[in-house]
């Protein structure tokens, strides 16, 4: 069943944050970045990290790993290589992490404020492979990458991975230049998929996974490798089933806060419709949202 696009728009306007809506105008309708960066740039720190809710689930103004990680990919998604935020943000990442090159999950500063239950302060690193992998696609020359990327490698290559610590070091699969060692390096994740490509989430709400396009949400990556077509075609079927009658998508992990429902499900919501159009089940012209339809900017 062919998603609601105008129902989706709408509930952009309704529910998403700022930031979404101009990332969502620059992703489908070739709107300009600028908007998107100033945006972002209001949960930037004087420290050169991020924070004020940008990743929602961690609710306080201090500068945490998991805002940095979603600043990046932001900024990856609208193709900004240059912005100087990109060099500040990784030496942010150099100043707080910890003997072994990665960064930690959660900072103590964290605790002070609301939090979600797994968002409490820990030397964890997973969040690693998902930051080292956005700075490697956006091209990133920096020493905390190389201690970082070392470190994935190890971690990858010497354990066996668990749901999101997978989900992150697929992403990192997917962005670092090793094609060779990236290849055999997916075959350690097969052990772990079900049937429908889904993977668990340990400690999760009932019934949470992970499902193959959350694991491997681009085509032609390395992960892809994991996956028969069918079960990809299946996974977006789904999707498509999944949106909402007021036009957006959920989450399936815990819904904890009134203010973390919303941002999550704008995020959501956008990360679904450009997955969708990555796949070919959106046009990618402009036209998405029909001819007699605002565009995604309202303008």
């Amino acid at each position: 069943m062919p998603i609601n696009l105008d129902a989706a728009r709408r509930f952009l306007y309704d529910d998403a944050r700022l930031l979404e809506r101009h990332l969502a105008a620059v992703l489908f309708d070739d709107a300009p970045t600028e908007p998107v960066v100033t945006a972002l740039r209001a949960y930037r720190n004087a420290d050169g990290g991020w924070g004020h809710a940008l990743e929602p689930d961690l609710r306080g103004p201090d500068s945490q790993v998991s805002a940095a990680m979603s600043a990046l990919g932001i900024l990856e998604q609208i193709d900004a290589h240059d912005d100087p935020m990109v060099t500040a943000t990784a030496d942010w990442l150099q100043s707080v992490s910890v003997s072994d090159g990665s960064v930690p999950h959660v900072l103590p500063t964290a605790s002070a404020y609301p939090a979600a239950p797994w968002m409490q302060p820990s030397d964890e690193g997973f969040l690693t492979y998902r930051t080292a992998a956005h700075l490697w696609c956006l091209g990133v020359d920096h020493p905390w990458l190389t201690s970082a990327t070392e470190w994935c490698w190890n971690q990858i290559e010497t354990r066996e991975l668990a749901g999101y610590e997978a989900v992150f070091a697929l992403n990192f699969i997917d962005a670092v230049p090793e094609s060779v060692r990236a290849e055999h390096a997916v075959e350690r994740f097969r052990p772990s998929l079900r049937a429908d490509g889904s993977i668990p989430i340990p400690g999760g709400v009932d019934g949470e996974r992970v499902t193959a396009l959350k694991l491997s949400p681009k085509p032609g990556t390395p992960s892809r490798a994991l996956f028969a077509d069918d079960i990809i075609e299946a996974n977006l079927d789904a999707l498509e089933r999944e949106q909402l009658d007021d036009g957006g998508w959920d989450f399936d992990f815990l819904h904890w806060s009134p203010g973390q429902v919303v941002e999550w499900r704008g995020i959501v919501t956008l990360e679904n419709l450009d997955t969708l159009r990555a796949h070919g089940r959106i046009a990618e012209s402009t036209e998405i949202l029909g001819k007699n339809s605002a565009p995604l900017r309202g303008k």
